[in-house]
């Protein structure tokens, strides 16, 4: 079966196949023809296939050095929710633009009062005739700035239990209710925004899921957006080829990973840990080698992990707890990286700007670092996920349950 999905591909390639034309031209004879998400259901841009085809058809396209799908930025975690939760009108008019790369998304979950409890959003929605009316505030959201769509937790009943009282939107980003602000960041980047919802309109058709149904489909946006902090976030290499749609994917790449041009600082770079003992001599200490070995065994094993998990998505064998893993894991490599880092700098550690070790990128995997343990659910939260959910033991006690209307809330 591989060996004919591959011969299809490159049949496919050879007659279609133009690096002059446009980058969203190409990608829509990709979607038409089932390639650009091969494992999706054929009736939404896919071809059903299994994980080993996808792996070959993806060979095939690098091969003939043909662009994929758009996948930078919030829109895997778009498609994944869409796949899973959405209805088939929903599939229809969200599924294409996601792989073309016409539409780009963010997620609007945390809120300055509710971000690892993420559950205590208070950014409120109410039905008002035919549409949604929302205001309030959301924070810690990447590429907001320039999103077409975000995906949108929010209180519809005050009523119900916090979790029972939450809905899922996507929400348009280019209106009037809706203003974007920059964050700046103390290692001096600004990925991140607030949002700010003055009556902003939903569409009523924009509702994932039921009314009240939305804890259950943010659980799924959060169980891919964890899996996939053990992921690269580079693009392919491109070669340096010549040709428009050439030009147009790097100017793609350039704005879509601008945001996240600090992420392997704050993963620890422990790609850069073996190179650094070597500089500084640090690699004759028995004890800095001992943690260094330490750290480079814990991260390989987390990327075999982060492996096996992404095959097991893919055929959806797993349980949405299971992206915890790879979120702890990552959270306790960058804090070894950062220790190890800092043992083999020593003082100049503490040095920033041009002067500081590798033009300040140490210093900055020092500041980055902590992000890793709060994006995506603390640690705190993750250990908790993972000790109800996959070790069935006793829940915590709470203090928050009945009407959401009644709950303290800070």
């Amino acid at each position: 079966m591989i060996d004919d999905v591959r011969a299809e591909v490159r049949a496919w390639l050879a007659t279609t196949w133009d690096p002059n034309r446009s980058l969203v031209e190409w990608r829509g004879m990709l979607v038409d023809a089932g390639w650009a998400a091969p494992d999706w259901p054929e009736a939404f841009h896919g071809r059903n296939l299994p994980p080993a085809a996808v792996r070959a058809v993806s060979e095939e396209l690098a091969a003939a050095g043909a662009i994929g799908a758009a996948q930078a930025g919030v829109r895997a975690l778009a498609a994944a929710t869409l796949l899973e939760h959405g209805n088939d009108d929903q599939k229809r008019r969200f599924l294409r633009g996601v792989l073309t790369g016409e539409d780009a998304w963010c997620q609007l979950f945390s809120e300055p009062g509710s971000g690892s409890d993420l559950a205590g959003a208070t950014t409120r929605a109410e039905r008002r005739g035919n549409q949604w009316i929302v205001n309030g505030q959301k924070v810690w959201n990447t590429s907001a700035h320039h999103a077409n769509y975000g995906l949108l937790l929010a209180r519809t009943d005050w009523d119900l239990p916090k979790h029972e009282g939450l809905s899922y939107f996507v929400i348009e980003m280019h209106q009037p209710g809706v203003e974007v602000r920059q964050l700046k960041q103390m290692n001096g980047h600004a990925s991140f925004n607030e949002v700010f919802f003055t009556d902003a309109v939903v569409k009523p058709e924009n509702l994932i899921g039921s009314e009240g149904g939305g804890w259950s489909v943010a659980v799924t946006t959060l169980a891919h957006e964890r899996s996939g902090f053990a992921r690269s976030r580079e693009a392919r290499e491109d070669g340096g080829r010549a040709g428009r749609i050439y030009d147009e994917y790097r100017q793609e790449v350039a704005v879509a990973n601008e945001p996240y041009s600090w992420y392997p600082q704050r993963a620890g770079r422990v790609d850069l840990v073996i190179e650094r003992a070597k500089e500084t001599g640090a690699i004759h200490d028995p004890a800095i080698r001992q943690e260094i070995a330490r750290l480079l065994i814990l991260d390989q094993s987390a990327q075999w992990y982060a492996a096996r998990f992404r095959e097991a998505q893919k055929a959806r064998r797993t349980r949405g707890a299971e992206g915890s893993i790879s979120k702890l894991a990552a959270s306790q490599i960058a804090r070894l990286a950062s220790d190890v880092h800092t043992a083999i700098s020593g003082i100049d550690a503490m040095l920033t700007g041009p002067d500081s070790p590798h033009g300040g990128i140490i210093a900055e995997i020092l500041v980055s670092v902590p992000a890793v343990s709060i994006a995506g659910g603390t640690d705190e939260i993750q250990r908790n996920i993972l000790a109800e959910r996959l070790l069935d033991m006793p829940k915590e006690a709470r203090f928050d349950t009945g009407p959401f209307r009644d709950i303290k809330r800070n």
